[in-house]
């Protein structure tokens, strides 16, 4: 089964709320207990002076019987659980349990020890010293100092030197508290609870937001790519990492649906290569007897007018099956390019030189957009030649009979993913190219025209261009006109020049 990142993120992001609250929230019960101890001590403690200084003066009196009601009054409080009030050798001499009056207690016990552990008993131990902790209680013991006033008292007068008279010992109920703390332990493990949940939550929406919608786009885009389907586009709607990685994967869908197109058409310009060297040995011959014999037959002037004319039919059609069989030729036999720096603007004007007359003839004005200062370009210029007269003749062709037509020849420097690259541009303003055509163009013999057309011109262009490391595309809406755009790359090496190199290639 599939883990989504957005859940392990939320797993680990509660887990790490869980641990950083609970050390938080036990440092907190901890401070929160040790406060409650110490308010306990100082309360005990309180007490303990508040009952001592009740009966000091019943005491210093000899009124035992006041002395008796006041503890018991204040031993009926209900958190306290005990008051004993020893004398100096142990022995219990006032309390609310009657049974325990004149008992002794053990000095080696724990509320004792404190002041007993040593030869000379401690005169003034600290509040820590003389508290004590046992089953859900504390007992203080607060000693009763020898005093002037008791030392000079005619009742029962001390011995000045007697530091301690005797020791008040009180135990306070701490079940009440320790409820209170259980109860508080119990809101703040609650509050950390849906702190966490409240944290998780947040967190899931935002991650879900942030990362889980991307990620399922990604997903989705991926399996549909998988499936065969690269036109497949993410519709990137943010500026972060994620969306740098759906455009990402938008130019890898882009590029591999181009690099198979360029494998296709590859593959097939191979196989149909080979396939037309084959076919244009075979009837190349016999096409040439046949225009041969005609021809003599057409030179002779006893014939019948019918019969001639049916001979300037076979001589024009073998004539087009030749040229047919020529384009097939160059088609098949094309040979690596010889690069050389070369001006791309001289070998446009060496391309509208050529067919300028043509133009000339079809009433076609030509419009030129050349970039002074272009640089230098590796390429085979007669080969390039060839790509724009193909260009143009196409154009040409598509503007037809059409008064006032245009073909605009440009070229450009563009940067293309970081690198320059020299743009041409041919455009015109003929009858256009159906959009269910424009993936067509490229492949070998087809073409849009009736008569005249063998659908090798663009596929030899396509297979130039590619061996020069550009690319070749075109633009047409029907009515309206085509415009082709070639990119050739700048090599780093290339040198600016004036002209175009002289070594060129000769067919």
């Amino acid at each position: 089964m599939r883990t989504r990142i957005s859940h392990q993120l939320i797993v680990a992001v509660a887990l790490t709320a869980a641990v950083i609250f609970g050390l938080f929230s036990n440092l907190l019960i901890t401070s929160h207990q040790r406060s409650m101890v110490t308010v306990m001590e100082g309360y005990a403690d309180e007490s303990a002076e508040t009952i001592q200084r009740s009966t000091r003066f019943a005491m210093l009196q000899n009124q035992p019987d006041e002395v008796r009601q006041i503890i018991d009054a204040i031993g009926r409080q209900e958190n306290i659980l005990g008051i004993r009030i020893l004398n100096k050798d142990g022995r219990v001499i006032y309390s609310p349990d009657k049974k325990s009056i004149g008992t002794m207690v053990d000095k080696q016990a724990e509320a004792c020890y404190v002041c007993h552990a040593t030869d000379a008993p401690l005169e003034r131990p600290d509040r820590t010293s003389r508290t004590r902790f046992f089953n859900n209680a504390l007992g203080i013991i607060k000693p009763i100092y020898n005093e002037p006033s008791c030392s000079e008292a005619a009742c029962h007068a001390h011995p000045p030197d007697q530091a301690v008279l005797g020791v008040l010992d009180i135990t306070l109920d701490l079940a009440g508290t320790e409820r209170h703390m259980a109860e508080e332990r119990g809101k703040a493990l609650i509050t950390i609870g849906g702190a966490i949940l409240s944290i998780s939550f947040l967190i899931w929406l935002i991650i879900y937001q942030l990362v889980g919608k991307p990620v399922a786009k990604l997903m989705k885009a991926t399996d549909a790519v998988a499936a065969g389907d690269l036109d497949y586009r993410i519709e990137v709607k943010r500026n972060d990492e994620l969306g740098k990685l759906q455009h990402s994967f938008n130019d890898m869908t882009r590029k591999i649906a181009e690099t198979e197109s360029q494998l296709y058409q590859s593959n097939k310009l191979a196989s149909v290569g080979q396939l037309a060297a084959g076919i244009a040995h075979e009837i190349n011959n016999p096409l040439t007897g046949i225009l041969t014999f005609s021809s003599l037959l057409l030179n002779q002037t006893d014939q019948d007018p019918a019969v001639r004319e049916d001979l300037q039919t076979i001589v024009r059609e073998t004539k087009r099956c030749r040229d047919i069989v020529k384009g097939l030729l160059d088609f098949s036999r094309q040979v690596p390019p010889r690069k050389t720096n070369s001006d791309i603007n001289s070998i446009v004007n060496q391309a509208l030189a050529i067919v300028d007359h043509e133009l000339d003839v079809a009433n076609i004005q030509v419009t030129r957009g050349l970039l002074e200062e272009l640089p230098t370009v590796r390429v085979d210029a007669n080969q390039m030649v060839q790509v724009l007269i193909n260009l143009l003749v196409n154009a040409s062709l598509a503007i037809g009979p059409k008064k006032g037509g245009e073909i605009f020849v440009g070229t450009d420097l563009k940067k293309i993913e970081g690198k320059s690259h020299i743009e041409i541009k041919v455009a015109d303003n003929g009858c256009g190219i159906p959009s269910q055509n424009l993936q067509k163009v490229f492949e070998p013999f087809f073409t849009t025209r009736d008569t005249g057309g063998t659908g090798l011109g663009l596929a030899v262009a396509w297979g130039i261009v590619k061996e020069h490391g550009g690319t070749i595309s075109v633009d047409s809406q029907p009515r309206r006109g085509t415009t082709f755009t070639v990119h050739l790359p700048v090599s780093e090496s290339s040198r600016s020049t004036n002209g175009i190199s002289d070594e060129r290639t000769t067919d």
